[in-house]
């Protein structure tokens, strides 16, 4: 299977955890790393991270950090071979230090949730290196992890996260791709509007979660459930707290095009032409094309930006909805000057490729009238 949605929601930051939580100072040096890790200020994250160390230095929220860390500082990651070995090393580490905490203990709080993190780190990193059954093997452990995180919400609200967005994706999933059903009969069942409700309460109440929460739930109102406007109201915040974070700013300025609010959209495609991540050259042209195409109407100047988004590298990750956005460009700009059949050639491929409702509903319409 191609994806697999348990790898979708293990890319998250560290909970409020009973033994760091009660130790104030070390909690305020924590979330100063992860806010130098988001805005991608790594120096600066690493003297935090080296306090974190010196006063714990066997426990595994050390190593996990410096996995995230990894994961932004090399983005994408699997273009660098050093990088993703240190990345798979540093959760290797988190996964033994916190099989130490589960002997002791089998529902240790920060065992079990470093438990999850760590093989549901290698679960995702597997899944985009195409290793199928690797990453299905990590994301089977991190579930079994996960079902105890279900009891753990009331003690700690970091983990309405993970039991949100399980519960949002566990249904989701199978609608989406219903040959997946017979696979997801032996997990639980989940509830999309519970999950979504669990996944606010993270963002409100949580310390360490709130962050990749909101991040999540942008993209789950842009993909899943057509509300753009909603999605910015998450991706917003996290792209002006973070500015130099390549994929909040991106997030955002998505948000900001698709619910028609281009002129407030144009500060932040601008940074992002400014940032270094040469896979952000794609979707900015994508970005342009909307832009002189819906707010211009320029169609001449925002084909040119399509047609030129086309023939430049995709990351598969980060940027590949950008390929049907573009096809979704031609196709309108073509049924505009009346070329009916180019038309329905370019929504036939954002058929093939389009994962948002929007944009898929968008190309059924028209190729049904």
């Amino acid at each position: 299977m191609k994806k697999f949605w348990l790898l979708l929601f293990l890319s998250g930051p560290l909970p409020a955890l009973a033994q760091i939580l009660d130790d104030a100072g070390i909690q305020q040096i924590i979330l100063k790393a992860t806010d130098k890790i988001y805005n991608y200020e790594f120096d600066e994250a690493d003297d935090y991270i080296r306090q974190v160390k010196a006063k714990y230095p066997q426990h595994p929220v050390v190593p996990v950090m410096k996995a995230i860390q990894l994961y932004w500082q090399y983005l994408p990651l699997k273009e660098n071979k050093n990088a993703t070995a240190q990345y798979v090393n540093y959760l290797n580490q988190g996964i033994a230090l916190s099989k130490k905490m589960l002997d002791r203990n089998e529902n240790d709080p920060e065992g079990v949730f470093f438990s999850l993190a760590s093989h549901g780190y290698l679960a995702m990193k597997n899944h985009y290196d195409n290793e199928t059954m690797k990453a299905v093997g990590e994301a089977q452990k991190a579930y079994s992890y996960l079902r105890k995180g279900f009891k753990l919400m009331d003690k700690n609200p970091e983990f309405y996260f993970s039991t949100g967005l399980y519960n949002y994706y566990i249904e989701r999933y199978p609608l989406d791709h219903p040959v997946s059903k017979p696979l997801l009969l032996f997990f639980q069942n989940g509830d999309m509007a519970l999950g979504m409700k669990q996944m606010e309460t993270a963002v409100r109440r949580g310390v360490f979660t709130r962050t990749e929460t909101a991040l999540y739930l942008g993209h789950i109102y842009l993909k899943h459930e057509s509300q753009p406007a909603r999605a910015a109201l998450f991706l917003k915040p996290l792209a002006d707290k973070y500015p130099q974070n390549p994929i909040f700013t991106l997030g955002c300025a998505e948000a900001l095009v698709q619910s028609g609010r281009y002129r407030d959209a144009q500060a932040y495609i601008e940074r992002l032409r400014n940032l270094p991540q040469k896979f952000l050259a794609m979707p900015v042209k994508v970005l342009e094309g909307i832009t002189e195409e819906k707010m211009n109407g320029n169609h001449k100047l925002a084909a040119e930006n399509y047609q030129n988004a086309l023939k430049m590298p995709v990351d598969e990750v980060f940027a590949k909805e950008f390929t049907a956005h573009a096809y979704s460009g031609l196709a309108r700009i073509s049924a505009q000057s009346g070329d009916r059949n180019r038309a329905k050639s370019m929504y036939k491929k954002v058929l093939s490729m389009a994962e948002y409702k929007s944009t898929i509903q968008e190309a059924r319409k028209f190729l049904k009238s």
